[in-house]
């Protein structure tokens, strides 16, 4: 086996710390993202692996555009331009499908809801496949077309510019058809949430029709796995303090924890993913 099952590099690695491939990548994207910069021998040192190893590891994570690559070691990703829609779609696929599935079970039969742009409110849409009577608004054609398998979902596209890449469907027209509904819940995803609490994402035009969903929900879902935590995104939403709940495969960082705390932010998170 090579390293990215082992943890090994070429069999070098003998002093490598006792955690998993996956743990040792969130902790390498933590340090780089607290520090602005980590050296490949910096993070050889502290894992105790071989550099050839760290070089592995920062070249997965960034193919995943979870960290930046450099010369000499790796820093945070740009926060101008997300990742491709394709990418993002597979990118922790098991841990979005089991957060489909908590927000699922908090929805009750008969409820209406917003459900925004996003490959984890695709797997909302999905879980839903076994409810009835809903009533849902979105402005995602890839959302719409994932609820048409449940016929007891009555579907409201929003009007406007479709994005081609992802199907979103954005622009003053899609704000104003959503602003002419008050729902019971608003299910939204984002691309980052900054350290303090800040919702950030990457197209202003998305953010303002996640914006006028927020506005009009009577409780507003926020689902994000972990890899959103302290992931940079240069256009602000809002803050974590405004959602009702937070649904994720991971616990948020302490000044995320802290900001929920201020707002009486419920946290749902799946407790098999803990481990």
């Amino acid at each position: 086996m090579d390293d990215a099952h082992t943890g090994k590099a070429d069999g070098q690695d003998t002093g490598a710390r006792h955690v998993t491939v996956r743990q040792r990548h969130a902790e390498m994207i933590r340090m780089v993202r607290e520090t602005g910069f980590a050296t490949i021998q910096s993070l050889a040192d502290h894992f105790g692996i071989t550099p050839q190893s760290v070089r592995r590891d920062i070249n997965t994570l960034n193919a995943k555009g979870l960290l930046q690559r450099y010369h000499g070691g790796a820093g945070p990703c740009l926060s101008t331009e997300n990742l491709d829609y394709l990418d993002r779609k597979v990118l922790c696929l098991a841990e979005k499908r089991v957060i489909g599935q908590m927000v699922a079970r908090a929805i009750p039969n008969k409820s209406s809801l917003f459900i925004n742009i996003g490959t984890t409110t695709e797997e909302v849409a999905r879980a839903l496949g076994g409810h009835k009577n809903l009533r849902v608004i979105t402005n995602s054609l890839n959302v719409a077309s994932i609820l048409t398998g449940n016929p007891e979902v009555e579907i409201i596209v929003a009007g406007g510019l479709i994005r081609h890449h992802d199907g979103g469907i954005v622009g003053e027209a899609a704000i104003d058809f959503i602003r002419q509904f008050k729902v019971d819940f608003g299910i939204i995803g984002i691309s980052g949430i900054d350290i303090d609490g800040t919702l950030l994402d990457f197209d202003y035009r998305e953010v303002r029709a996640a914006r006028a969903i927020m506005e009009n929900s009577r409780q507003v879902f926020l689902v994000t796995d972990h890899t959103k935590f302290g992931r940079n995104a240069m256009v602000r939403l809002g803050n974590i303090e405004e959602i009702d709940a937070l649904f994720t495969d991971k616990t948020p960082p302490v000044g995320v924890l802290d900001q929920m705390q201020r707002g009486n932010v419920k946290l749902h998170v799946d407790e098999g993913s803990q481990n």
